[in-house]
């Protein structure tokens, strides 16, 4: 009697598991790993199979910047046999049997408030540290996933826990989309780490943002407020862990003969300035990591080259390659219907050359859908962000939806009051927050306060109460409507060319034959309406 009560309670439990497991979607593939990892005569999978399931192997450490702590090869080799140990029960066997796989999965990828999928990417942290062999000096209350969390981070141990966030976004989204499957990239992501320092601790005005050294602070932040900027800063950042684990267990059901463990670690400075773009794959992955939406993967996809030659599909317009002025810009996305990620390079400096050696800093707008001629603002969402030198994400605060503004030259008509030329976002008429003019050589910037649409914050560094104009080096749109939005713009664009080529043909034997021409007919018409025209038969 009390054998069959615990089956049934087993039974029940199981069932309710399952079900948590395929809401996620995960339960067909949970099933396939389970029978391709487990012993059958156990009926239960190995620990050393499932932590070789979630490991990452190395060929080769490298780093051409001196900011890659010398502990983070190590850290990500104990990577798997921490998520073993933090997530999934092993019974006195030392396997895991499928209950206990169910229950750890949906610890990982299961539906959850993002406060506590951040939370268990920092006890993954604490966990692969302790592993390696130096242990961080974050403290948790319990062992619920919700619990609060105490103690504080390094400015390294935001570096690395960033890297190790990177890493398992590399494995199961970026890597998909390049040539160079078997690399693993890491990126400079300083203006995301100076963006958690500054928003934990007081820095110095004397510091330039520009050559700050991370690795040379020894400030302590306090964990509740890294947990604080990370909700507001990288929401989705718990996501990184969900995509890893779900990845690793597809991986492991596909042939053995594909070599999907084995990741060469290194930096994406080989990579990055042979592209010369501004988005770089650092800068693409902290703005996924504000979206929920699909927006998320199509950024990431976008800042990855799909050709040897460093060629990217999805950049629609790039001033140094297209030239500067709202017209060049308007004949490479005009058609495109779908969301821009647009991107611009400036600096507060007098003369509107190009200076190298000047501290330039980069700002972003992200909309959700394509560039109209309009004299009046537009739109249903979108986001401003301050990319570097520091992070910062603004996004909608719901009191307005003055999110983007572009106009050109009207053309057959007289306006005694012409709206402005170029792009604004924010703000309102004559008061935008940002303005990019006519030109593209300038950029003007006012106070959040003017601004209703979106979040207030500095857009750059010192940015204070009065107007500030500056000049543009660059400017970047990139099209992130997927491949059937491109193709139909691409479809609209060798429309207008054949209109216009049409346009441009004169047939000179009907303009020669003026008796024939309909135009003879119109004068006739108009300087005697009620003379009888008669018809050759």
């Amino acid at each position: 009697m009390g054998a069959s009560s615990s089956t049934n309670q087993t039974n029940q439990e199981q069932q309710e598991l399952e079900s948590l497991a395929a809401s996620t979607g995960g339960l067909p593939i949970l099933q396939k790993a389970f029978a391709k990892l487990s012993d059958p005569n156990t009926n239960s999978i190995p620990l050393h199979s499932l932590q070789e399931c979630f490991a990452l192997a190395f060929t080769e450490t490298k780093s051409t910047k001196s900011q890659m702590p010398e502990n983070f090869p190590s850290l990500l080799s104990h990577l798997g046999s921490a998520i073993v140990d933090l997530f999934f029960i092993v019974d006195k066997g030392g396997g895991v049997h499928w209950t206990e796989f169910l229950r750890g999965y949906i610890r990982c990828c299961g539906r959850t408030s993002l406060s506590v999928s951040i939370n268990t990417v920092y006890r993954l942290y604490a966990g692969t540290t302790a592993k390696a062999g130096f242990p961080s000096k974050l403290e948790f209350e319990s062992e619920e996933d919700d619990c609060k969390i105490g103690g504080h981070f390094t400015s390294t141990d935001v570096l690395m826990l960033l890297w190790m966030c990177w890493s398992m976004s590399w494995i199961s989204e970026i890597s998909k989309f390049s040539k160079h499957q078997g690399e693993l990239d890491l990126p400079d992501i300083k203006y995301l780490v100076l963006s958690a320092i500054t928003s934990c601790t007081e820095v110095s005005k004397d510091v330039s943002l520009w050559n700050y050294d991370i690795s040379g602070l020894e400030a302590q932040l306090p964990a509740q407020k890294i947990h604080l900027w990370a909700l507001s800063t990288t929401p989705c950042l718990g996501q990184c862990l969900t995509q890893y684990v779900h990845e690793r267990l597809q991986s492991c059901t596909a042939s053995e003969d594909s070599d999907t463990g084995c990741v060469l670690v290194g930096d994406s400075s080989s990579i990055e300035p042979h592209n010369k773009v501004l988005l770089t794959s650092g800068s693409a992955w902290a703005i996924s990591l504000t979206l929920t939406s699909t927006l998320s993967k199509e950024i990431l996809r976008a800042c990855v080259p799909r050709d040897g030659n460093g060629d990217f599909q999805n950049l629609l317009y790039r001033s140094s390659v297209h030239g500067k002025g709202m017209n060049r810009l308007w004949s490479n996305v005009e058609g495109y219907n779908g969301p821009l990620l647009i991107l611009v390079s400036a600096s507060c400096t007098e003369s509107g050359d190009v200076d190298p050696s000047a501290e330039r800093w980069v700002i972003g707008v992200l909309t959700e859908q394509g560039l109209e001629n309009k004299e009046v603002f537009y739109g249903s969402s979108g986001y401003l962000y301050a990319i570097s030198p520091i992070f910062h994400v603004f996004s909608p605060n719901g009191r307005d939806k003055n999110f983007m503004y572009s106009h050109l030259h009207a053309t057959g008509k007289y306006d005694p009051h012409p709206k402005p030329v170029g792009l604004a976002f924010g703000g309102t008429s004559g008061n935008e927050r940002i303005f990019i003019h006519e030109d593209f050589a300038r950029i003007t910037f006012r106070h959040h306060a003017v601004d209703k649409t979106y979040r207030p914050g500095s857009l750059f560094p010192d940015q204070g109460y009065l107007p500030t104009e500056a000049s543009v080096f660059k400017v970047e749109v990139w099209g992130l409507g997927g491949e059937k939005v491109r193709q139909k713009q691409n479809q609209y664009l060798k429309r207008e060319q054949l209109f216009t080529e049409q346009r441009r043909k004169v047939d000179l034997n009907s303009f020669g034959a003026w008796d024939d021409s309909p135009e003879k007919m119109m004068m006739g018409m108009i300087s005697d309406p009620n003379k009888v025209q008669r018809e050759e038969r």
